[in-house]
């Protein structure tokens, strides 16, 4: 018998010099490496929002990914919370 993998939820917001910097476009980049889906925007408080869906081990793949990429040295602060997955995105996206 196949065992189906949970998929969850991450919802990161991340504080530090990380709009204007081309941010959203690097994760957009950084996500088509991974199987995942979600989105990720700018927030009118200047924080980033990144809102990630896969199983657990590739998210925190992802998310090392982007916090170890060249945005590293924007980050001054991040905020993660992880729940289980909604299922409703079918791909990876910027929204504005």
């Amino acid at each position: 018998m196949t065992e189906k993998k949970q998929r969850s939820q991450v919802i990161v917001f991340y504080q530090g010099r990380v709009q204007g910097v081309g941010f959203r476009y690097s994760v957009m980049e950084i996500a088509q490496n991974f199987d995942v889906t979600g989105y990720v925007r700018n927030l009118h408080d200047g924080r980033v929002e990144l809102c990630a869906e896969g199983n657990d081990a590739v998210l925190v793949d992802f998310l090392h990914a982007v916090e170890f990429s060249h945005l590293k040295r924007y980050i001054t602060d991040k905020n993660a919370d992880w729940s289980i997955s909604s299922g409703q995105f079918d791909r990876f996206s910027i929204r504005y």
